[in-house]
């Protein structure tokens, strides 16, 4: 499923694109799920380097599991609340998410949407009009790097969340770059890329 911020977002084949998981990277990830606006914290510089990626010309998508609605800990309505308080943070601190997708399945559904599978990050991709093998894949665990792995993108882990868990236990592609958090990981990013 996905959420567009803004709906006159359209996809574009010259556009850049980041893909980031949202609690542990974006967000303060809690064991008890974020169930609510409240709960929702910004981890300190993740707004700041989203608005860089912003402003430097990236669009950046949201890939997240969000199985506490298949839980039945919250609904759509309350997904939303907390998204809109994300989008608006954001705002303020001069960027934006363009669209958020997220899979409501718990694991034992089985679904394609849920990561490790890829799908999500292939809808990202297709929803932009780009190709993965280039599009940076943010994650602080396991299975968001398998995900990327998965769609042939970019994987690269945060220290942040659960980061240092998955850093310890390793099991991640070879290819992961590593960072203390999203904005150690925006700094790379953009001193490697190309002017567009």
């Amino acid at each position: 499923m996905v959420q567009f911020a803004n709906e006159t977002v359209a996809p574009t084949r010259a556009a850049r694109l980041v893909i980031l998981d949202r609690d542990g990277v974006i967000n303060h990830d809690s064991d008890q799920f974020i169930k609510s606006p409240e709960e929702w914290h910004p981890i300190p510089g993740s707004l700041e380097a989203i608005a860089r990626l912003s402003h430097a010309g990236f669009r950046v998508a949201v890939c997240t599991n969000q199985s506490g609605i298949g839980r039945g800990l919250f609904d759509m309505a309350t997904l939303n609340a907390i998204h809109n308080r994300m989008h608006r943070a954001l705002a303020l601190a001069g960027g934006r998410i363009d669209a958020v997708f997220f899979c409501p399945h718990t694991a034992d559904a089985r679904c394609e949407c849920r990561k490790p599978q890829p799908a999500m990050l292939f809808e990202a991709g297709r929803r932009f009009g780009v190709d993965l093998a280039a599009v940076p894949c943010v994650g602080d665990s396991l299975r968001d790097l398998l995900a990327a792995e998965a769609a042939g993108a970019r994987p690269i882990l945060v220290l942040t969340g659960k980061g240092e868990k998955t850093l310890r236990d390793g099991g991640f592609p070879k290819a992961t770059a590593i960072y203390p958090d999203l904005a150690f990981a925006t700094s790379a990013l953009l001193a490697d890329d190309p002017a567009p």
